[in-house]
């Protein structure tokens, strides 16, 4: 990939992961080199006056551009855009480009749909998550995988060239921007015309912006609706970053990021943080994308077989804490039970909708039932707190 000139980044001493409040005390700051990446956006990020990143991919991503709780309210009610350039693209092309893929991923992708797009959870040999893409199917020998926070065009390629495949694997320059939120809809079409709502969700087609082909699709990491952007030319880019901002003024527009208290609330696992190599897509509840009978051939079918025939052992739930406003979640939580440790709870914040802390917690078998008490060992003490299914939702009265 090419190297690209890097932004600024704000001390560590700011906000946490997802853009959670640390100390105020000052902290080191990270360097920014060459292997980690601004984006075409950077610009335009650190215009708008985004407050903190992390890096994700070996990219920039923006945590924070107002509070945290500001952000929250505003995606829930307006309209953001968001630089996810971090989401890069692994491209593979070729006559056995749907083979390599379906190795890669328990989901079943044989009916899979040009112009869809399907979450698939790729697992190794003993069906530890590799990482948890969105693959968009732009024709039977042509796939992008768009990837999470783990290095899948390293494994991709060493399948490919362990099984003998005829495919090619890249990672192409191509920039996502999101556009998210309640009024997403009425300024896409502002930009690519009506075109863009008969789109639905978890599908994509070619739209033009300045006579510019570009992939657009009905998805993006929160559950308040929106698009998808795949750019693949800069100036194209920064144009319509400049045009969002500018025919959006009346439905307040604004930058924006992933929220951590909205994913957390609409149950959207992170990965690196809810789940990593040493968790299966059982335990992570992602059961239902695992056709684990299906007649097909995925890399870990043998492991994830075994595992569902034995019962899975430990799983993914949420947590409500009470008690005073929790701080940054920045290592896991011990979760307890009758004086044992239970789980661990992996992200959380305070939700100013549920008027509680929220969480979400990796449990073991036995202790997953909705209602269950437990308790929550966070670094200024411990906090009662009650299972929940994912996602949260009102207590009904």
């Amino acid at each position: 990939m090419t190297d690209r000139p890097t932004t600024p980044t704000p001390s560590a001493a700011g906000p946490k992961e997802d853009g959670q409040a640390g100390p105020t005390t000052s902290r080191p700051v990270l360097t920014v080199a060459r292997r980690i990446h601004g984006t075409i956006y950077s610009s335009r990020v650190e215009a708008q006056g985004v407050k903190s990143y992390t890096v994700y991919n070996h990219t920039l991503l923006a945590t924070s551009f107002r509070s945290l709780e500001e952000d929250y309210w505003h995606l829930k009610q307006h309209v953001q855009i968001w630089d996810v350039s971090c989401e890069r693209q692994v491209e593979i092309r070729g006559p056995d480009a749907a083979r390599l893929v379906q190795l890669m991923t328990p989901r079943d992708l044989t009916r899979a749909a040009t112009g869809q797009c399907l979450y698939a959870p790729l697992v190794d040999e003993s069906g530890g998550m590799i990482n948890d893409p969105v693959v968009l199917k732009h024709s039977e020998d042509h796939y992008w995988l768009s990837i999470a926070d783990s290095d899948v065009l390293l494994w991709a390629k060493g399948l490919a060239c362990g099984f003998g495949l005829d495919v090619s694997v890249e990672q192409p320059e191509v920039w996502p921007l999101a556009v998210q939120g309640p009024k997403a809809e009425d300024l896409m079409a502002r930009i690519f015309g009506e075109e863009v709502r008969p789109i639905r969700f978890f599908r994509f087609r070619t739209l033009t912006f300045r006579d510019q082909p570009l992939v657009v699709a009905r998805s993006g990491f929160s559950k308040q609706g929106g698009f998808e952007i795949f750019v693949g030319e800069p100036e194209l880019g920064l144009a319509l970053w400049d045009a969002l901002m500018e025919s959006g003024q009346g439905l307040n527009v604004g930058p924006g990021c992933p929220n951590v208290i909205e994913r957390i609330e609409g149950g959207l696992l992170s990965y690196g943080n809810d789940m990593t190599r040493g968790d299966t897509p059982l335990e992570c509840g992602l059961d239902r994308y695992c056709a684990l009978e299906a007649p097909i051939e995925f890399i870990g079918r043998d492991a994830l077989r075994r595992e569902a025939r034995g019962d899975v052992r430990r799983l993914i739930r949420g947590v409500r804490l009470y008690g005073e406003a929790l701080p940054a979640c920045v290592t896991p939580w011990p979760v307890r039970a009758d004086g044992r440790d239970i789980g661990l709870v992996t992200s959380a914040a305070n939700s100013p909708t549920f008027n509680c802390g929220v969480g979400i917690a990796m449990l073991d078998r036995g202790h997953w039932r909705p209602g269950e008490e437990v308790t929550v060992e966070v670094p200024d003490g411990v906090r009662p707190a009650t299972v929940e299914d994912l996602p949260f939702a009102m207590a009904s009265s």
